[in-house]
């Protein structure tokens, strides 16, 4: 072997074979139980309980919202067409208008979270953002959706998140029950394989799987509609680099442990300075991206130390700093 050959991972090995991948795993029906489950069993003798069950009490707002019927506006044959001609997400987040009931269906996760915390502050910022122009609304999704910190409000942000990912979810539902008749494949491959070919968004972590499909193949898990898409191992999902890829985990940056023998890591790239967290079912079946990510704030803090920068996007606790001078109080009413 030359000097500077890289060694292919056992996934690229076994694509380069011929082994079949699923390019894409899209959200089940169930996604919102199983995250409320896994957030629940994380909280026991967690540092972050309270936090991870009302994380958790959201879930379980969106599963049941998730149950109701809904027909939000869907994209038809020809914008398919379009997306799938122009190498882009057909949801895209950033460009899809978005259906006013994401609003109704917001209110409505409020008022079912405000009647099952009990008093305190969660309470009152679940009640005050239920009260707020629609245009307020609006203002902090948009911002959200495009990663401006500048004028976000950290406090309720969780909240429209959560929102937005139950919208996503119904939309991705609708498609794919359309999907028997129309002439064309709703989702697939794009141009950039950085972000998520639904809707766009950047990932909250990385998961590598187990079962008949997809076993041992690493999949990118996206922040908002949960669709997991196939992106080999060892690669940075940041600047897609395979040069200076570590791997760290709590156990070894305590010194217990080591890193390969933990169910939760971070991918660490020297390159351009970046990591993104990787669960491995394999190491815990019950792992779920955007559960243990939140979980694990602990590993962020630790990374963070040694200079790295977070790549992966979870909505329900955001990293970064407020714009220093508060946006206008969107007073009552809609």
């Amino acid at each position: 072997m030359s000097v500077g050959t890289r060694l292919l991972s056992p996934e690229e090995i076994a694509v380069r074979a011929g082994e079949q991948v699923t390019l894409l795993r899209l959200p089940e029906p169930g996604l919102f139980a199983e995250r409320e489950l896994r957030l629940r069993q994380l909280a026991a003798g967690h540092a972050m309980r309270d936090y991870l069950l009302f994380c958790a009490e959201l879930a379980r707002g969106q599963h049941e919202l998730l149950q109701v019927p809904a027909t939000p506006a869907l994209p038809t044959p020809a914008q398919i067409e379009a997306a799938a001609n122009a190498g882009r997400p057909l949801l895209d987040a950033q460009r899809w208008p978005r259906d006013p009931a994401w609003r109704g269906d917001l209110r409505a996760l409020l008022q079912g979270l405000a009647a099952r915390v009990p008093p305190g502050p969660a309470r009152d910022t679940a009640l005050r953002l239920a009260a707020v122009f629609d245009e307020h609304l609006e203002l902090q999704a948009e911002r959200l959706l495009s990663g401006v910190m500048l004028g976000l409000d950290l406090g309720t942000a969780p909240l429209i998140g959560a929102a937005l990912q139950l919208h996503w979810a119904r939309l991705i539902a609708g498609v794919q029950a359309r999907h028997g008749t129309d002439p064309l494949a709703p989702f697939g491959r794009i141009d950039d394989p950085l972000v998520c070919p639904c809707c766009g968004s950047r990932p909250s972590a990385s998961i590598t799987r187990i079962g008949a499909e997809g076993s041992g193949f690493r999949y990118l898990a996206c922040s908002l509609c949960a669709t997991q898409w196939h992106y080999v191992r060892i690669k940075c999902a940041h600047c897609q680099g395979t040069k200076g890829i570590s791997f760290q985990a709590l156990q070894a940056l305590d010194g217990q442990g080591q890193a390969d023998e933990a169910a939760v890591q971070v991918e660490c790239c020297e390159t351009c300075g970046h990591y993104l967290k990787i669960v491995h079912m394999e190491k815990d079946h019950q792992v779920e991206p955007l559960a243990d990510d939140l979980a694990s704030l602990t590993l962020d803090l630790l990374v963070a130390e040694t200079g790295l920068q977070r790549h992966g996007v979870n909505l329900l606790l955001l990293f970064g700093d407020p714009d220093a001078a508060a946006p206008p109080d969107p007073g009552g009413g809609r």
